[in-house]
């Protein structure tokens, strides 16, 4: 089962139909020469989650730079002590529509990656709470192994979490910063925003067993990177939620918008009965999507906390939404620029 919308497709368009021709063209000389060089194929798993009864897999099926055995880059890697510039991360080669198989518990299934090599699949499990992992095998590449988070069936609060601006900050939506901080910035050289980790792990003590899911609109190509500034910052672990660039079989470009709108729909459809702390930033379109899916589905939120930017971040973000009045809200919403206040503000709705 692969997660994508239904929305108006350009799919019958014939200047659609060309550059699906033209991409998948570029991407074929990509791949013949990257067999060429020192690429190789690899499959990238991603963290998965679910219930005790389906699980969520994820993962990407690539031709990937190899580093030469024993250089100083191969250590690194080995160590975990990478410190990648933005660019490696988009290197690697999608390799479209492979067969995959995916093995967790009793459970095998057979899919087929997209036309971006990702994989993105519900596989129907018996499985007991906590973690597990999952084994994926493309023909051709050698397999890998996924951790997946099954949520306890009790569990009835959960944190949604924004990434850029959030917990990371990065002035990601303008499009010249989008570049830098994507392709140009050294992973290490990105700040984590003040007192958010601790915010999340105080939050994580008062609601034990909780998950913790990372909403973004980045893209795949920057998971590992993402997951290792994630973990070097100290906040929880949980999966990541992303996106891809440019054209998919429906659309000329992925909607960021629609990309978390479309997550919080499949997640309030998968756990109905968990109360989510949806979090995220003033700068561009965060509170008009919680604030909308908190119409839509009330009894799976239990307050929403938004992270002021300030004046400087605000320029670079290109604005802030203005202040919107929730007096009339019965889900609290609360506003602070930083971990501790928000934190405060929590504290007085019961939450921490």
């Amino acid at each position: 089962m692969q997660h994508e919308p239904a929305r108006r497709s350009w799919a019958g368009n014939p200047l659609f139909q060309a550059a699906h021709r033209i991409s998948s063209v570029i991407n074929s000389a990509r791949l013949k020469m990257a067999r060429k060089t020192h690429f190789q194929p690899a499959t990238v798993p991603y963290m998965g989650y679910g219930s005790t009864t389906q699980v969520r897999i994820l993962a990407r099926i690539m031709l990937a730079p190899r580093p030469i055995p024993g250089s100083k880059a191969d250590r690194k890697a080995k160590a975990g002590n990478q410190n990648i510039r933005g660019w490696r991360a988009f290197t690697s080669v999608p390799i479209p529509e492979r067969e995959v198989d995916i093995e967790i518990g009793d459970a095998a299934v057979r899919v087929t990656a997209d036309r971006g090599g990702l994989v993105d699949t519900t596989v129907p499990v018996d499985l007991t709470p906590g973690w597990h992992t999952a084994t994926i095998r493309a023909s051709g590449t050698p397999s890998a192994k996924a951790r997946v988070l099954v949520l306890e069936p009790g569990v009835r609060f959960g944190i949604l979490s924004d990434i850029d601006d959030t917990v990371m900050v990065t002035a990601l939506p303008r499009p010249l910063l989008a570049f830098w901080n994507a392709f140009v910035l050294n992973e290490r050289a990105r700040m984590a925003t003040t007192g958010i980790a601790v915010l999340y792990e105080r939050i994580l003590r008062a609601h034990p067993g909780s998950p913790v899911f990372y909403l973004s609109t980045g893209p795949w190509n920057a998971a590992p990177t993402l997951d290792r500034f994630l973990h070097r910052n100290m906040y929880p672990q949980g999966p990541l939620l992303l996106t891809d660039w440019g054209l998919t079989e429906h659309r000329w470009f992925r909607s960021g918008p629609e990309h978390k709108h479309d997550n919080l729909e499949l997640l309030a459809a998968e756990f109905p009965e968990v109360k989510w702390l949806l979090v995220g930033d003033n700068g561009q379109h965060d509170e008009a999507i919680y604030s909308a899916f908190a119409r839509r589905h009330p009894e799976n939120v239990a307050a929403v906390a938004i992270r002021q930017l300030s004046v400087g971040e605000a320029v670079l973000a290109g604005g802030h939404t203005p202040d919107v009045d929730h007096s009339g809200s019965e889900i609290p919403w609360v506003y602070a620029p930083d971990g501790a206040g928000l934190a405060e503000q929590l504290g007085q709705t019961g939450l921490l």
